[in-house]
């Protein structure tokens, strides 16, 4: 049986707990993507479909049938010895069901037909309108066909609901086991990052320190990174997403690596910035101290009951006083705040959900307002200054200084857990840490 089976099972019964009675859910794992001519693109199961069965193939479709009580069907790949020795290795129908836990496994070419029998009857059809169009036409399909036969009494699906109201919303509270992959994820992301660290200092090229940083994952038993790796130096630090990586790392950048680990299905997500030399200029020591302050009032800001965005507005009082102080923003510090002057230099929010996906499933805001936070949900905390060569009314010291600090953080009954720590934080922390790692080497 897979590792953590119960887990599954116990998200399939939570969720159809709350469906209507002669109800279907439909989940499909995803089909692998050609990367180019017949090069497929690695393949990572949909996180819902993991998140209900913990099985990561291709080509795969679950459907949970809610009538005198809950049935669970798993259309997978069959047995393949010639697929198999090209391919790889499949589970196949007949080890499916004891190993998945569920009532029974069908050959996914068997779909079609068998989902008719299985949807005869069946009043409401809940599926992810976050689905891709082609699956959602395919869901159509399937009613239509069946509305062709009423006249033989088969009654046909009356509605097709959105599955993510319940599955993601399910999926914002984390479980005890949810927590330890995390956990895995984030500690085994933190080493990246120190990797990274140390690498930086014999590096030529942004894409040597990524290498340190992924192979450190990997050694560490992650199966993939959480989202594509940034490694960007210099003023590459002022582009948010920037996966190039291609760049020469000059002496006196400071690098921003936003990077994570993913175990078990579940992300990590870190970002450091730290000084390619091992010593922050004073411009860039003081940018780095401000944004690190925001990162920490926002982090203090975290517990039960607290409006979401409440740790948004922690971190953007602190960096508009701060910018306000070092002369980068003119004006009233309140006047400032609500005109959001802060947003030419920090244009992001402070963080996102985290779990299964990197910015993962979930309202932030239920009936237009911000939620409050509870115990289990985990978040990033991440602010940040980007101020490029673009801002010519900023004085030219501060011009290409790209700084983000990042940290994941579970919310805990009576506050907040840092899961991410381990990384040297403040200017002096990275400043001797990075000073002690050169001593190492030579």
């Amino acid at each position: 049986m897979i590792d953590n089976c119960s887990f599954y099972q116990k998200s399939r019964q939570k969720l159809m707990a709350l469906l209507t009675d002669n109800s279907a859910v439909i989940v499909p794992s995803g089909e692998e993507q050609i990367r180019n001519r017949d090069v497929e693109f690695p393949f990572r199961a949909d996180s819902d479909f993991i998140y209900l069965t913990g099985f990561e193939e291709p080509d795969s479709v679950l459907v949970l049938l809610k009538k005198e009580g809950v049935e669970s069907h798993l259309f997978i790949r069959p047995k393949d010895l010639e697929q198999e020795t090209w391919q790889g290795r499949r589970l196949g129908v007949e080890a499916a069901p004891s190993y998945l836990a569920i009532d029974s496994a069908f050959a996914i070419d068997e779909l079609d037909e068998a989902v008719l029998l299985l949807l005869e009857g069946v009043e409401s059809v809940y599926v992810s309108f976050s689905q891709s169009p082609d699956f959602l036409s395919t869901i159509h399909s399937w009613i239509h066909t069946l509305k062709q036969k009423v006249r033989k009494g088969i009654e046909a699906p009356k509605q097709v609901c959105d599955l993510d109201v319940y599955l993601h919303e399910m999926r914002v509270i984390k479980t005890e086991l949810e927590i330890q992959f995390l956990r895995k994820a984030a500690t085994i992301s933190v080493q990246g990052h120190l990797a990274a660290m140390k690498a930086v200092q014999s590096s030529q090229f942004e894409f040597q320190v990524q290498a340190a940083l992924e192979s450190e994952f990997v050694r560490l038993g992650s199966p993939r990174v959480a989202f594509n790796s940034i490694v960007a130096s210099g003023e590459n630090a002022c582009i948010l997403h920037y996966t190039e990586n291609r760049s020469e790392i000059r002496q006196g950048d400071l690098v921003l690596v936003d990077a994570g680990a993913e175990w078990q299905g579940y992300a990590g997500d870190i970002t450091t910035t730290f000084p390619a030399s091992g010593k922050f200029s004073d411009t860039q020591a003081q940018l780095y101290s401000l944004v690190l302050a925001a990162q920490q009032a926002a982090i203090e800001a975290i517990k039960p009951g607290v409006v979401y965005d409440v740790i948004h507005q922690a971190s953007a009082r602190v960096l508009t006083a701060g910018l306000l102080e070092l002369g980068i923003l003119q004006g009233a510090l309140e006047t400032l705040i609500s005109e959001e002057a802060y947003k030419r230099f920090f244009m992001h929010g402070t963080g996102h959900w985290l779990g299964m996906d990197v910015h993962d499933v979930g309202a932030y805001k239920q009936n237009q307002q911000w939620r409050a936070l509870k115990a289990g949900m985990v978040l990033t905390v991440e602010p940040g200054l980007y101020i490029s060569a673009d801002h010519q009314d900023v004085d030219s010291k501060w011009h290409n200084i790209g700084i983000r600090i990042e940290d994941d953080i579970l919310v805990t009954e009576s506050g907040c857990e840092v899961l991410t720590l381990g990384l040297p934080r403040t200017v002096t922390e990275i400043e001797t840490w990075m000073s002690q790692e050169l001593t190492k080497e030579s």
